[in-house]
């Protein structure tokens, strides 16, 4: 196995971590709809997780503690500079967080993409449905890029 197959996997890994944990701060300023939306593609980043997790272990790598651990922190960075950069309302906050995801996801769908490219040499890869799994990434970013349009008419238009 490619020590750098092993490396993006990780990386996207720990992508994963953040959205998850960037979700869970969104979901506790929605109910309705949009929670229902949050919750679905909270779910379907769950699945994808899980499908890197298998894919990492059928290849015999581990998962990097140290990545997962700085995809973590990076996150609540990122809170801390939303937060300054709109301490009153939240508007502009969550319009950037929506962003944040909508650009995760489209990195998700970036690395489908490439395993897809590569899979007629790493026969790990031929087990899955890349086809699916790039489609599922671009309905997940139809979802988020509504959501952040609906927060940019807000955020954006005072």
């Amino acid at each position: 196995m490619s020590s750098s197959l092993t490396v993006y996997l990780n990386d996207h890994l720990a992508g994963s971590l953040s959205a998850l944990e960037l979700l869970e701060h969104l979901l506790t300023l929605h109910s309705g709809p949009e929670r229902e939306t949050l919750t679905k593609l909270r779910t379907n980043i769950e699945e994808d997780q899980e499908v890197l997790r298998q894919l990492l272990q059928a290849l015999g790598g581990k998962e990097s503690p140290v990545r997962k651990a700085a995809a973590w922190l990076t996150e609540k960075i990122g809170q801390v500079k939303l937060k300054f950069d709109d301490p009153r309302d939240g508007d502009l906050r969550e319009l950037e967080a929506l962003e944040v995801l909508a650009l995760g996801i489209q990195g998700k769908l970036s690395l489908w993409r490439a395993l897809a490219a590569v899979s007629d040499t790493v026969p790990q890869l031929r087990a899955l449905d890349l086809p699916r799994l790039q489609q599922r990434a671009q309905d997940q970013f139809e979802l988020a890029e509504k959501l952040r349009l609906r927060s940019a008419r807000v955020a954006l238009a005072r």
